[in-house]
């Protein structure tokens, strides 16, 4: 018999958020000697959490008072994530990020990558499995549906808003990076809830790879090509143009502030003479 809504599922997320919790503790004391596969099952169990818990989250945004509680738990959550996965980027673009920079090999981004999908993989396997066992009201005929698109506007506005929302996304968490820990998580999670509230009706404003694929793996299936561009070639362009103006921006002003300082220069050693 299917038991109580939203108290279930948070129940359900808090025994996910544990549980993972208490791998990467286990990772952390048993494998320090072995830094590819501690890099892995870190990175793995991390997306695993956010894949989980955001496929259960999925359930409830028909919640009543809508969309107040599915924005409210999604703020919570992201907070959750951010205090609990500390050192795990849980998605592709942000692994790309070091990788530009020279900061990781290919080999450790390539791993980390590997360990996001699968991840996804398996966190879209285990909740369907919880889903079909209907002991919750949320998960009753949460099966039923087969591809539930999120797209529900035309492929390039798709591509376009997941496009734009990363790249605020990613120029937002370049900027913060100077900001205390303890108040940088709770401004990343108020950005994540103003663009889900913003655009999740229209694209579900995921602009995570992994995560996409994990809410909506029946989606790619059907139209592979559709769903590659707008929630895996998008947010990784997003990406890749904010490093690029960025190293651009910053090579540029490195540029003329060294042009002031010799010009700086010349001039005091003409008045010295």
């Amino acid at each position: 018999m299917a038991v109580g809504g939203v108290g279930s599922s948070l129940l359900l997320m808090s025994g996910v958020v544990v549980t993972v919790g208490l791998c990467r503790r286990l990772a952390r004391r048993r494998l320090r000697s072995r830094p590819l596969l501690f890099a892995f099952l870190v990175e793995m169990f991390s997306t695993f959490q956010i894949c989980a818990c955001t496929n259960e989250l999925s359930l409830l945004g028909n919640v009543e008072p809508k969309p107040h509680t599915a924005l409210t738990l999604t703020y919570g959550f992201t907070v959750l994530h951010g205090l609990s996965l500390a050192g795990s980027t849980c998605n592709p673009c942000g692994t790309l990020q070091p990788m530009w920079g020279g900061g990781t090999s290919p080999r450790m981004g390539g791993l980390k990558i590997a360990a996001q999908f699968v991840a996804a993989v398996l966190a879209r396997v285990f909740m369907h499995f919880i889903w079909s066992l209907e002991m919750a009201e949320p998960h009753l005929g949460a099966l039923s549906h087969g591809c539930s698109s999120p797209m529900q506007t035309t492929e390039m506005q798709a591509f376009c808003i997941e496009l734009l929302f990363s790249v605020v996304f990613q120029l937002a968490v370049l900027q913060a990076e100077s900001v205390n820990p303890k108040y940088r998580v709770h401004l990343i999670a108020l950005l994540i809830t103003m663009l889900v509230y913003a655009g999740g009706n229209l694209t579900g404003a995921i602009f995570n790879p992994a995560l996409a694929f994990s809410l909506h793996a029946d989606c790619f299936y059907d139209k592979f090509l559709s769903y590659s561009l707008v929630y895996w070639l998008a947010p990784c362009l997003g990406k890749f143009l904010i490093l690029y103006v960025f190293e651009k921006v910053l090579f540029s002003t490195w540029f003329i502030n060294q042009e002031i300082s010799a010009l700086y220069c010349r001039v005091f050693d003409f008045c010295i003479k």
